[in-house]
């Protein structure tokens, strides 16, 4: 295999000579290295960072005695960038003949023979055999066949990446159904819904084994859908993190939109604004997306890193930790469109609803999106006044 050097971050990793210039969707991607991914690798290394600090002061813990999972590593990028960047133990598992070798010359070219493991082994098999303080999950495509395995194998931090958006935002709704146990729908605040889905289908993983979840940070960019999750144990927590399931329904004639929490419950099909029948999406997750506190222990190490991608990342992170705390966001030109006015801009009409007594926010989904706990009344009203 011919190979060369490529450096991210502050590690040279060795790739096929071949791959380097690739840059397309990782279901598409070749086995070992997609350059296209490197915003994805720099914000999983700071925001690991933050995380693996904060655990080793809380837990007393040397950073090499905390241990991560890559189980699905292909050439090992990411995996050997959190080792060595960051000083905490890494298994990099991957059951590609080709890539395992790779992963193991990598380890010698970066001299982390004492702090990084090869494994070639079927990944369900290494998690459900295993348990890592943190464990990374990043398929090409889902990542539900390795979900319960990873829920029941992280015992304080679970990392997932999902590229298969068209079945998580159900662009592919059938799909979407049968992988993530869920009903999406596909409409302008798509992308959010596929990172609902996805950490609803994650949180009936882990209550099976009577752990929870606390997202600390969740974005869904280009093609795929990433999530950091704090894990905890025990039935009540559990059980309090199983209270924020519920169901989005949504009114395709008006646009508003009502969430309720449960599992099973009776919903009316009834839009309560203009009586049109509504689709219903879920279950799915209602609670938060980013903690605050997190985001700024992540954009801390954004700052004080070598990053490639590092202004592309500050602004990720800052657009998540200022989001409102509320599911779905609304799609301003969408709204316009609807009631046949031009679109404002974005900053003055926030500042519009803020005067009006509500909360609102951008949000990273897209540069049209904003969160608020107006009503779309309300909104439409504030829209037509600014003409």
């Amino acid at each position: 295999m011919n190979i060369r050097a490529v450096r991210e971050g502050e590690t040279e990793v060795l790739v096929p000579v071949h791959l380097e210039d690739v840059s397309f969707p990782p279901s598409q991607a070749p086995v070992f290295y997609n350059p296209a991914m490197e915003l994805n690798r720099d914000i999983s290394v700071a925001a690991t960072a933050a995380f693996v600090k904060e655990l080793s002061a809380r837990r007393n813990m040397a950073l090499s005695d905390i241990t991560y999972v890559d189980a699905l590593s292909a050439s090992g990028i990411r995996g050997l960038r959190i080792a060595n960047e960051t000083g905490i133990h890494a298994t990099l598992n991957d059951w590609s003949e080709d890539a395992y070798q790779l992963i193991r010359q990598n380890i010698g070219h970066l001299g982390l023979e004492d702090r990084v493991e090869a494994t070639r082994r079927n990944a369900n098999v290494l998690l459900h055999e295993n348990r890592y303080n943190i464990v990374d999950i990043d398929p090409f495509g889902t990542p539900a066949p390795f979900l319960a395995a990873a829920a029941r194998s992280a015992v304080h931090l679970l990392e997932v990446t999902a590229t298969d958006t068209a079945p998580l935002c159900g662009a592919h709704l059938h799909s979407g159904i049968r992988k993530y146990s869920a009903v999406p729908f596909n409409n302008e605040y798509h992308s959010e819904m596929g990172v609902r889905i996805l950490l609803g289908k994650i949180t009936r993983e882990l209550s099976v084994n009577d752990r929870a979840m606390s997202p600390l940070l969740s974005h869904a960019t280009r093609h795929y859908v990433r999530t950091y999750l704090k894990i905890d144990k025990g039935a009540k927590r559990t059980d309090s993190m199983l209270e924020q399931l519920g169901y989005i329904a949504h009114c395709p004639s008006c646009g508003s939109r009502q969430a309720f929490s449960g599992i099973a419950l009776f919903i009316p099909k009834e839009c309560t604004r203009c009586s049109s029948e509504r689709i219903l999406a879920g279950p799915l997750w209602l609670g938060s997306l980013h903690q605050p506190e997190f985001c700024n222990m992540v954009l801390n190490e954004i700052e004080n890193r070598n990053l490639g991608t590092k202004e592309q990342a500050r602004k990720l992170i800052e657009l998540c930790r200022d989001e409102l705390d509320v599911p779905m966001f609304y799609d301003q030109h969408i709204i316009c469109k609807r009631i046949g006015v031009s679109p404002s801009e974005i900053e003055g009409f926030l500042t519009a609803l803020r005067d009006r007594g509500f909360a609102a926010s951008r949000t990273h989904f897209s540069g049209t999106s904003f969160k608020t706990d107006a009503d779309i009344g309300k909104i439409e009203d504030i829209l037509f006044s600014l003409r």
